[in-house]
């Protein structure tokens, strides 16, 4: 199976791409996996929502450069669908065994997706009704995504 996950911004962070490392040598035991950062637009406060929805648009356009024909779109939208570990490993698997082996994770930026990048995901997720900075989604998707492959494996994993 191949994972791809498409990000808006530039991780910086050490203990941060540390984390992300790890769990990269942790998932090449199940899948080849794939990072992509796409450069994020400066964002002033107090923009109008004219300005939101065109540096989403922006952002939205660089992340779809990078989608290919045949990936399964995983948005992470905060009106997605919530699941717990062991419903995100059976879509995983589910989706493995229906024959979509490269699925796609999207991580906006700090003002979330476009509806362009939104109408073309196959699949919407939330991991919470709380905002997270796209460096520590990062972290967590990658570490939910390790933990799916290994409850499909039937291996340990913590509780």
């Amino acid at each position: 199976m191949n994972i791809t996950i498409i990000g808006v911004g530039k991780v910086k962070e050490k203990y941060f791409t540390g984390a992300i490392d790890e769990y990269k040598k942790r998932l090449s035991r199940y899948c080849k996996i794939n990072i992509i950062e796409v450069s994020d637009e400066k964002a002033p406060e107090n923009l109008s929502d004219k300005e939101m929805e065109n540096i989403k648009d922006i952002e939205g356009e660089k992340i779809l450069k990078n989608i290919k024909d045949g990936m399964y779109v995983i948005s992470l939208d905060i009106k997605g669908k919530m699941l717990s570990s062991e419903e995100l490993a059976e879509k995983i698997n589910g989706l493995g065994v229906s024959g979509n082996s490269h699925i796609t994770f999207i991580i906006g930026g700090s003002l979330g997706l476009s509806k362009e990048v939104l109408k073309r995901s196959d699949y919407r997720l939330s991991f919470s009704p709380m905002t997270f900075p796209h460096q520590l989604m990062r972290v967590i998707l990658l570490e939910q995504v390790y933990r799916g492959f290994r409850i499909i494996k039937g291996e340990p994993y913590h509780k």
